[in-house]
């Protein structure tokens, strides 16, 4: 079983910046790639960016790139979201999860565990 817990989230102005935190427990989670997901008020989930293991290559939703970056720190089980230069659109709960594959993938039905989700409000 995995537990996967996210923190960081909260409320910034446009513009602003905020870091995502997801520490991992269970099974071993240096084998797995892992991916940020997040779902818009009245809106479908949508992915934002994932890692492979072992954090060599990264991949990006096009409305995120450039302004946002995962990393993972592997002896910490802990993988970071980097959110700079936000905009009201980013507002969202976002969620951490492991896939089930060493290999990265935006598709949600990939990943096996999730995390709660972290409140992010971009608001002036």
């Amino acid at each position: 079983q995995v537990h996967l817990v996210e923190s960081g989230g909260g409320l910034v102005q446009p513009g602003g910046s905020l870091s995502l935190s997801c520490a991992a427990s269970g099974r071993t989670f240096t084998s797995y790639a892992m991916g940020w997901f997040r779902r818009p008020p009245g809106k479908e989930r949508e992915f934002v960016a994932a890692i492979n293991y072992p954090g060599s290559i990264k991949f990006y939703a096009d409305s995120v790139k450039g302004r946002f970056t995962v990393s993972r720190d592997n002896p910490t089980q802990t993988v970071y979201l980097q959110m700079n230069s936000l905009k009201p659109e980013d507002s969202a709960v976002y969620y951490c999860a492991e896939s089930r594959y060493s290999s990265i993938s935006r598709q949600a039905d990939d990943y096996d565990y999730w995390g709660q989700g972290a409140q992010v409000t971009v608001s002036s």
